[in-house]
């Protein structure tokens, strides 16, 4: 499919609404609109689901969407991190943990692709978990500011510690699965 045209594709269309969605997001948090920024991220959560799912349905992966797709998930929630640290409601620490894990991966994963050392760069285990405890982790903090709740609070809180261990624990997990690829001699087919 050409370039331009991947841009039509279903799925490529809602990734795109996600990415568009980010600074009404951002400006409803700064704004103290806490309801309609939870809604918001669930928008875009249920966005990311149905992009999926109709790539595979319609028979519409495309290159855009390998790249497009990712870009628009983390940056989603590295924005997220950033304006709740910005209002008080993450700790920094956390934050800069999320960013240089993910700042890292970039990095290394755009290297490698630039110099062909490695073209499959799919998440880890402890990526994907460290991504699903994020998710929650802000999905508490913005209940957290619709609904007081104790219950809630430990909870947010327990995510928010988790987050601290699995960031760079992940990070840690691709720079050794990146090592190991690396350094294991190309098998040729005959």
């Amino acid at each position: 499919m050409p370039f331009l045209s991947q841009f039509r594709a279903a799925p490529n269309l809602l990734t795109l609404m996600r990415l568009f969605i980010i600074p009404f997001l951002v400006i409803e948090i700064l704004d103290g609109h806490y309801g309609k920024a939870f809604a918001l991220f669930i928008l875009a959560g249920i966005s990311d689901a149905l992009d999926g799912l109709l790539a595979r349905w319609l028979s519409q992966r495309t290159t855009l969407g390998q790249y497009l797709d990712p870009i628009a998930d983390k940056l989603l929630l590295s924005t997220l991190f950033l304006v709740l640290t910005h209002v008080g409601l993450m700790p920094r620490y956390v934050t800069v943990l999320v960013f240089s894990r993910d700042l890292g991966i970039l990095l290394i994963a755009t290297l490698l692709f630039a110099t062909g050392t490695l073209r499959d760069f799919r998440p880890s285990l402890f990526g994907k978990l460290n991504t699903l405890v994020q998710i929650i982790a802000l999905i508490a903090v913005l209940c957290g500011k619709l609904f007081a709740s104790p219950g809630l609070a430990m909870l947010r809180d327990g995510l928010i510690r988790t987050i601290s261990v699995l960031a760079p624990l992940s990070a840690a997990q691709y720079a050794w699965i990146v090592f190991r690829r690396i350094n294991t001699p190309q098998q040729t087919v005959v």
